[in-house]
């Protein structure tokens, strides 16, 4: 079977590394991050929205469609919806599972940009983990506030109340630690991103009683069919076959 995967997270090269012994596989990135190592085609960049993967879908010859990319890429899963409904191709996509709060966890909710500036207002050094929006906002910090921000960005807004750190996971729970203690943070603000590579930073903060701050998950398109592990999503391809 000649397969699409929308990749962008960690399950999404597992995937890719169990089906290409049996199928042809593309991986598609949209061109931020790692590029990972694997024996099939590795694509980078976007399509062009929906009518450009409906194209490129069309030229490949593509038989399935998988969703595999971040739960906070909206856009990229209803292009993907889109797509398959221009074509016909089956859409399946992988939906990971949102984090829980564990005993000793102070989480706040917040459903958008404005709403988690409003719950960081009581704080005076937090922790942003959410990519590069906060790197927008600089000249809106207050100046009773010293943002850290971890992200991918390079080129990095001049401002003394702002530090950048340009990592990505996975992250050390004893690094974590060193950090929210070096930096004097008193908030953490999170994507419910899940998984295992960042989720060192919530065990951090519930061990030394920062607040977390989680910006929630957008609504995404439904597929023809979703599954909530890699192992799952994989049978199913076997039993296709």
């Amino acid at each position: 079977m000649r397969i699409l995967l929308l990749g962008g997270i960690g399950e999404a090269v597992q995937l890719a590394r169990g089906l290409t012994p049996d199928h042809a596989v593309i991986y598609s990135l949209a061109g931020k991050g790692r590029r990972p190592e694997l024996p099939d085609p590795v694509r980078i960049g976007g399509f062009g929205g929906s009518a450009g993967l409906a194209a490129f879908l069309r030229e490949q010859a593509i038989e399935r469609l998988i969703d595999a990319t971040h739960p906070y890429a909206a856009q990229m899963s209803r292009n993907a919806a889109q797509a398959a409904c221009l074509t016909g191709v089956p859409l399946w996509a992988y939906r990971r599972p949102p984090w829980r709060p564990e005993s000793g966890d102070d989480w706040r909710f917040a459903a958008d940009w404005p709403g988690l500036i409003a719950a960081v207002q009581a704080f005076q050094r937090p922790f942003f983990t959410i990519g590069l929006e906060p790197l927008r906002q600089v000249k809106a910090i207050p100046p009773t506030q010293y943002w850290l921000v971890r992200c991918l960005e390079t080129k990095v807004p001049s401002s003394p109340q702002l530090t950048v750190l340009g990592a990505t996971g996975p992250f050390a729970l004893e690094a974590e630690l060193a950090l929210l203690r070096e930096w004097r943070i008193d908030a953490l603000v999170a994507k419910n991103s899940g998984g295992d590579a960042v989720a060192a930073k919530l065990a951090a903060a519930r061990q030394l009683q920062i607040p977390v701050i989680l910006l929630e998950r957008p609504a995404l398109p439904a597929a023809d069919r979703e599954f909530t592990t890699v192992d799952a999503m994989l049978a199913a391809f076997r039993e296709s076959i």
